[in-house]
């Protein structure tokens, strides 16, 4: 079972990104910033902003001058600084945080720990940029069936083809990971709970069109599949899902670990 590749070029299309994750990561922001109890007042680093679905939020609670975010994708910072105007967001990586030293009073993450190259060096980062007795927190997919829609998108496709890639191994997957990284960075007060939401389709053509757009690995996969192979991959889907012919739902949770400097 292998995981399959994350290449910076997966992650460049903002819109087709929203129509796939978008109405995931809009619903978990507002979640993940309470678990990591950011108010009012606080000056927050948004590590790995992408599209600014965290950074609408964290402005929304501490203010635009008080926010500042960084993600190695110029399309998404790009859309990001449209949805935020106001807020310092710059191009960069997790690894190599572009923030002096101490300068915040939490640095958070959402859905990002999966793709970073050195998970390791990225909390590092996030803890040598806040402030002693300041906030790191960070959140990802539970790969392990918690997220529906990438467990049963890979449930599918490995019934399709069995040799074919599975994103199960992606680091802060399962359940602890995440949390145990904290621990190893040195953090204090770790704290280790789940969150979940639940995302609404009119029906089932709208979560595959979701697939389609080439956004993250599930993109590169199905671009990867010859016609009749994506015929067949959306039929095993569907019946994974039970999506009939009109609305429904499918949950998702993520890991989230919190911890202070």
């Amino acid at each position: 079972m292998t995981s399959p590749a994350s290449e910076p070029v997966l992650f460049t299309n903002a819109p087709a990104y929203q129509a796939f994750m978008g109405r995931y990561s809009d619903l978990l922001a507002p979640k993940f910033a309470a678990a990591g109890g950011i108010t009012a007042g606080q000056r927050v680093l948004d590590v790995g902003c992408g599209a600014g679905a965290l950074t609408t939020v964290l402005a929304e609670l501490v203010g635009a001058d008080h926010l500042a975010g960084i993600d190695p994708s110029e399309p998404f910072v790009a859309a990001a600084r449209e949805r935020v105007p106001g807020a310092d967001l710059r191009v960069g990586p997790a690894e190599a945080l572009p923030v002096e030293d101490g300068s915040f009073d939490a640095a958070v993450s959402q859905l990002v720990f999966h793709f970073v190259d050195d998970p390791a060096q990225a909390v590092a980062e996030m803890r040598r940029a806040t402030r002693e007795g300041g906030t790191v927190a960070a959140c990802v997919w539970d790969m392990t069936g918690g997220m529906t829609m990438l467990r049963s998108y890979w449930d599918a496709a490995r019934s399709v083809d069995a040799t074919g890639p599975d994103e199960i191994e992606r680091f802060g997957g399962h359940p602890g990971q995440l949390a145990a990284l904290w621990r190893e960075a040195g953090l204090h007060d770790v704290v280790d709970e789940p969150i979940t939401v639940a995302a609404s389709y009119r029906d089932f053509d709208e979560l595959w069109s979701g697939f389609l757009g080439g956004v993250g690995p599930i993109g590169a996969h199905v671009q990867s599949l010859d016609d009749a192979k994506r015929v067949e991959l959306a039929a095993a889907l569907r019946e994974r899902v039970g999506a009939r012919d009109g609305p429904f739902e499918l949950t998702a949770r993520a890991w989230c670990a919190v911890g202070t400097v």
